[in-house]
């Protein structure tokens, strides 16, 4: 790409235009460099820790394994587009509620894998919730405190508490 090339990003159901952009940037450098959407954390930039994960058509990856130009026909949804508004969602109250929520490094791919797993699969085993977190490090809480937010979200939105 030359320097007057620009190419559009659709995040959180808006386009952004992303100029001046190398070719190869990870779409995490992209969403925090050039769109100013901080929510995405990189950590690792390796794939391993899921900090940086976000949905890309409705598939939860690891924004920092993907070339954001490679993603120009997508949907991109990151941490900040769960929500509107102030409103945290059930995901987030829930992580909240339970405490698992300590430095929050790790806390925006949890939530976002927690929301990809719950949206498609509302009555997940604890097998199936362990294994779509598996891809997210967390240091701090041991993963009980989220996996009892998973546990609690779930009561929610099935009408019980």
């Amino acid at each position: 790409m030359s320097d007057n090339e620009f190419y559009n990003l659709r995040v959180n159901g808006m386009s952004h235009q992303v100029q001046d952009s190398w070719v190869g940037e990870s779409l995490l450098y992209v969403l925090r460099e050039r769109l100013g959407l901080p929510g995405t954390k990189g950590a690792c930039e390796q794939g391993e820790c899921g900090s940086c994960t976000v949905l890309l058509n409705g598939n939860a990856v690891c924004s920092c394994l993907v070339m954001a130009a490679t993603a120009v026909d997508a949907e991109i949804v990151t941490v900040e587009g769960l929500t509107t508004g102030n409103e945290l969602t059930d995901v987030q109250q829930s992580f909240v509620d339970q405490g698992a929520v300590q430095c929050g490094f790790c806390t925006p791919g949890l939530i976002v894998a927690v929301h990809h797993l719950l949206d498609h699969n509302p009555q997940p085993t604890e097998f199936e919730i362990k294994e779509a977190i598996s891809g997210n490090i967390c240091r701090c809480t041991g993963y009980g405190r989220i996996f009892a937010a998973v546990e609690e979200t779930i009561k929610i939105r099935n009408g019980a508490k």
